[in-house]
């Protein structure tokens, strides 16, 4: 199955704190932004767009229970039924020997789950290109990027004059 293609308005800018008053003007004028594309996470834009708080933690603690349950568990049963050997002068079932692996094994699990449940959500899989607007996005501009495909003239119009007042170095239109 196909993707729409869509025509996207994007504009380019130089620097963060031009970037985060651009989107609070964008917010202030009722602009739909598409979405907001910058080199490395910038702090206060999530709330500016609307955006929830992640639920990777949730998952994380998920995984960290799941490899804690998992590693107690194995070692429980072959310490205690599969190979019982007294070793150490310790007793079959001993909790204080099992805490090293146990951690170790929930901080593989926790982290190994959140890697790939990132990669699946964000659409990264092995495989999969993401089309992107510039090159330069992911080194060293910002950019702002509304989805023009339905509209008309006048409203293209008034959004690159958002983006001339807003102080965006460059405006470009791409077809993604």
């Amino acid at each position: 199955m196909s993707k729409e293609k869509k025509d996207v308005l994007y504009g380019l800018y130089d620097d963060e704190e031009i970037l985060l008053k651009a989107v609070d003007q964008a917010n202030a004028g009722h602009l739909d932004i598409m979405d907001v594309f910058t080199p490395f996470p910038v702090h206060g834009l999530d709330p500016k767009l609307g955006l929830a708080e992640s639920r990777l933690h949730i998952a994380g603690f998920v995984y960290g229970a799941i490899g804690t349950l998992t590693a107690f568990l194995f070692m429980t049963w072959v310490f205690t039924r599969d190979w019982p050997i007294i070793f150490g002068g310790k007793p079959y079932w001993s909790v204080p020997a099992f805490i090293p692996i146990t951690f170790e094994v929930t901080v593989l699990f926790a982290a190994i789950g959140m890697v790939v449940s990132f990669y699946t959500v964000c659409g990264m899989a092995p495989g999969i290109t993401n089309p992107t607007l510039d090159d330069r996005i992911t080194d060293d501009k910002f950019c702002i990027a509304f989805d023009v495909t339905s509209a008309d003239d006048a409203a293209k119009n008034q959004l690159k004059g958002f983006f001339s007042q807003s102080g965006a170095s460059e405006v470009n239109t791409k077809t993604i």
